[in-house]
């Protein structure tokens, strides 16, 4: 049985940034959201290409071809903006996220670079389909940090992976099967990174998706509006004629950004398109395989026109690369942070993490205060990264955490005594006088205790101050 989409395409500059570097499109045959970067180097250009190549190669596929018509769209928009670039090296830097999908009726073939997101809403329930390709993402994935920690992350817009003209692009593509009444949104940051996933289902939930994406915009901008806000929104609905004679609508920088030409060594160049057959498997005479290269997922085509250009291009590519990591790197020399050593607690100069293979920390030094010693929460925080602004401030953490290991030592020591002397009692009823009840004269003062001092803990998250029974409840440590 085949499907219709029922789209929605959304595309604003949200509440701070001077234009928009978002663009998107929306058809009966696909959904695409990209978000472009590179500021002064001319993000809104890199995610204009992205939408309008799309919106120039849309059309309806089978279930078979899907992925590789989605591998041929990113490709020619990889390879139009590495001819812009080479136009004009001042836009040097530019790239662009890509998210989305084509829409064969029964089928979506998704195509994913960056840190846009699509989601899958089916029976209730919100499904993140795609993986970010950003360095929080990677912290996620070795356990260095939780999705609530990465929200937060001062380096949390840091993207390894986008279009930006390279030969190393390498995009995320996989299929996945519809069902009636599914809805699939494809967003950029802006909006995805401003809101939890419970507003997102419930919005993304809404019977009227002209006010779901009214809504999501509207919650975006409310928590803050920091970057630009642009969805494609889409419920799978029974097939219908009208729905699949509707009109594909680019929005964002696709309709406010000029997109250069470009001329090639082979005649004149982007904006006009390469002729486009009408299967990507077409095997007559007049494409070859030339052309059914362009539609092979992850292809590394180059065209014979680029020439010595492509040397410059690696160099380029390298030349930028580098430069990030070593910005990268000399960032992380002025950060500190507090972790695990050997199961023990210690201050690490850098950031917690590796990119490109090389540690982007150091251990600076390890303290004899074990991890085990902590009461549970704050072993699972030194498990996470404390982070400090500098090593004086991770030596005030790490001093903190000294002291409460050691309070929880002796509570524990307490414990231990007493479970002990109860045991004892418990087999001489009758205790001799020469027995002493344990003293409580070292047990560092708890805010049960007269005369109590305030205890200042480790501020990394705000002011940490346990309430009363917490801090006089031995199960604490």
């Amino acid at each position: 049985m085949a499907f219709s989409l029922d789209f929605r395409i959304h595309s604003e500059v949200g509440r701070i940034r001077q234009n928009n570097q978002d663009a998107a499109y929306a058809s009966p045959h696909m959904l695409l959201v990209a978000d472009g970067m590179g500021g002064a180097a001319a993000g809104d250009l890199a995610s204009a290409v992205a939408a309008t190549e799309a919106s120039q190669s849309d059309r309806r596929l089978d279930d078979d071809h899907l992925l590789e018509h989605m591998a041929g769209i990113v490709q020619r928009a990889n390879d139009r903006i590495a001819d812009l670039i080479h136009a004009d090296l001042e836009i040097d830097g530019m790239g662009t996220t890509f998210c989305g999908a084509a829409f064969s009726g029964t089928k979506l073939g998704i195509a994913h670079i960056g840190d846009s997101r699509g989601y899958l809403l089916r029976d209730g329930v919100l499904e993140q389909l795609t993986h970010d390709h950003s360095w929080v993402q990677s912290l996620i994935d070795e356990g260095k940090l939780t999705p609530d920690q990465a929200a937060a992350h001062p380096h949390r817009s840091l993207i390894l992976k986008v279009l930006n003209g390279s030969e190393e692009a390498e995009p995320d593509f996989f299929d996945r099967d519809v069902e009636e009444g599914d809805v699939f949104l494809f967003c950029s940051d802006g909006l995805s990174g401003l809101m939890t996933e419970d507003e997102l289902q419930e919005l993304i939930s809404l019977e009227d998706l002209d006010e779901a994406v009214t809504k999501l915009a509207a919650l975006a901008n409310d928590h803050g509006g920091h970057d630009n806000i642009s969805l494609a929104l889409a419920r799978i609905v029974p097939q219908n004629d009208e729905l699949d004679a509707r009109q594909g609508v680019l929005a964002g920088s696709a309709v406010e950004r000029k997109i250069p030409s470009v001329v090639r060594d082979d005649g004149p160049g982007y904006p006009t398109p390469d002729p486009i057959p009408q299967t990507p498997f077409d095997d007559s005479p007049e494409h070859g395989d030339a052309e059914s290269a362009r539609y092979a997922p992850k292809a590394a085509r180059r065209s014979k026109r680029r020439g010595p250009w492509t040397i410059v291009i690696i160099i380029a590519a390298l030349l930028v690369v580098g430069g990030a990591f070593l910005g990268i790197r000399a960032y992380a020399a002025t950060r500190y942070f507090v972790a695990a050593s050997d199961g023990r607690v210690a201050i690490y100069n850098g950031l917690p993490g590796s990119l490109l293979g090389y540690d982007l920390n150091r251990l600076v030094e390890q303290r004899d205060t074990r991890v085990e010693d902590l009461p549970v929460y704050y072993q699972q925080l030194v498990g996470n990264a404390v982070p400090a602004e500098n090593l004086g401030a991770a030596h005030e953490s790490a001093d903190q955490l000294d002291v409460i290991a050691k309070r929880c030592v002796e509570v524990r020591r307490q414990r231990a005594e007493e479970e002990a002397a109860k045991t004892s009692a418990s087999a001489s009823p009758s205790p001799s006088p020469t027995e002493a009840t344990p003293s409580t004269d070292s047990v560092p003062a708890t805010a049960s205790t007269p005369g109590a001092t305030t205890r200042t803990y480790p501020t990394y998250l705000g002011p940490v101050t346990p309430t009363a029974s917490e801090e006089a409840d031995p199960e604490a440590c």
